[in-house]
């Protein structure tokens, strides 16, 4: 697997996950769609999000219910691809067709983006 160094560090992403949108996070994608939020086109139409009210719903649930912990690892992209293969982690896509919600999950997050194309954009 080749080194994938972010250009910001954990805090920066860990907060973004938390108070983004889902335009640049796929973990709030992916659970906006679970929870049923709608997605929609903003800004030029090229970006989707859920709106401010469904981020701001998106980030109570999160802050009520998703929790963070982490380690110090030299090569966290070795760690992340063994970690993937031996664990059941449904929510992850990447790295992760083995699991049996894989393609449910795909296929939920293509139908939101689908129907956000359908529908005009959002101020």
């Amino acid at each position: 697997m080749a080194n994938r160094t972010s250009t910001q560090n954990l805090r920066k992403r860990v907060r973004y996950h938390y108070r983004g949108n889902a335009a640049g996070s796929t973990l709030r994608l992916t659970l906006g769609c679970l929870l049923g939020l709608e997605l929609r086109r903003v800004g030029s139409g090229k970006r989707m999000t859920f709106g401010k009210v469904g981020e701001a719903t998106l980030s109570q649930w999160m802050a009520d219910n998703a929790r963070v912990c982490w380690m110090e690892q030299d090569e966290p992209w070795e760690l992340e691809s063994q970690l993937i293969s031996q664990l059941d982690l449904p929510l992850n896509l990447d790295q992760n067709r083995h699991n049996a919600y894989h393609s449910r999950l795909k296929e939920l997050r293509a139908q939101a983006r689908q129907r956000a194309r359908e529908l005009p954009i959002s101020s």
